[in-house]
């Protein structure tokens, strides 16, 4: 019931966007089959791009596993598509409490596969797949990847993880919230935290909890977007060294004066540095990874 009121508060991210809204040469919404629920997503494809079989950027929104949905982040998809030259998939992905820690996994392992089994059909090159998220988004898009090592498949190009959220296993309170009402009442957090991960020992799971997880170099190299002053940014920061450490080719960028979100929230100008930055990340590895 509480998740449910929650989802009812005006989304301020996608009230006040924080690019300009860009016409695309097509968004097609399909229904995609997947072992968790049937699955809304959009796929963008770029005005300009000519050649076939482009690259593909899956996009997980935030929302804190509970809420939001894929239309909070239509301008950001349409202007990835349009500057990095790729198909970007945005994913309507299942929400806790009704579908709790792994069900987005899965589902997200589901539209992979069928993408990969549609790549022709899609215009896309199923070589060139990258992922990637904000916030609870990040975690789904971090924590797939590890899911395809388990698998031993074949992993994206790359993971983008913006204001990563990572770390399930420390309680909120212990973590540096800037915000003072999130840091006196760490309990709505917990309440969070309690919808995704409800049982005992999916905390520390590590696929819920990717610093957790023991990781190797074959991962997707990653991007990871960090703000100065969020309560996530220590478990950025330790997923960032433990990727390095591995042998994972990783650029880390920390947006000073920023808080949580600031891809959706602002300030406007870190937020359009940080999407050109993604937008300029995806077209690079998608280039330097042949035709």
């Amino acid at each position: 019931m509480i998740a449910k009121l929650l989802r009812l508060l005006p989304n301020e991210a996608k009230k006040t966007p924080m690019l300009p809204f860009q016409q695309v040469k097509m968004k097609k919404d399909v229904v995609v089959e997947t072992s968790v629920q049937p699955t809304n997503i959009s796929l963008y494809y770029p005005l300009e791009a000519q050649q076939k079989n482009l690259p593909v950027y899956i996009n997980f929104h935030g929302g804190a596993f509970i809420m939001h949905e894929k239309e909070m982040d239509d301008p950001y998809c349409r202007y990835l598509a349009n500057q990095a030259e790729c198909v970007v998939v945005n994913v309507d992905y299942a929400k806790a409490p009704e579908y709790p820690f792994p069900k987005p996994i899965e589902q997200g392992y589901d539209i992979l596969q069928w993408i990969k089994r549609r790549a022709d059909e899609l215009n896309i090159n199923a070589e060139k797949m990258m992922v990637g998220g904000q916030s609870s988004g990040a975690n789904i898009a971090a924590a797939l990847c590890l899911f395809l090592e388990e698998k031993g498949e074949s992993q994206p190009l790359l993971q983008v993880l913006s204001c990563p959220m990572l770390d399930f296993a420390t309680p909120h309170a212990n973590k540096p919230e800037p915000d003072k009402w999130r840091a006196r009442y760490p309990q709505v957090a917990h309440f969070l935290n309690m919808c995704y991960v409800p049982d005992n020992g999916q905390a520390e799971h590590p696929l819920a909890s990717p610093v957790r997880a023991e990781v190797s170099g074959t991962l997707a190299s990653a991007l990871i977007l960090i703000a100065e002053h969020d309560a996530f940014r220590p478990e950025a920061e330790s997923y960032s060294q433990k990727l390095k450490a591995a042998g994972v080719n990783v650029q880390e960028e920390i947006f000073r004066d920023c808080k949580h979100a600031f891809t959706h929230l602002g300030p406007k100008e870190r937020a359009e540095e940080a999407w050109k930055l993604v937008a300029s990340k995806i077209r690079e590895v998608a280039e330097s990874n042949g035709s």
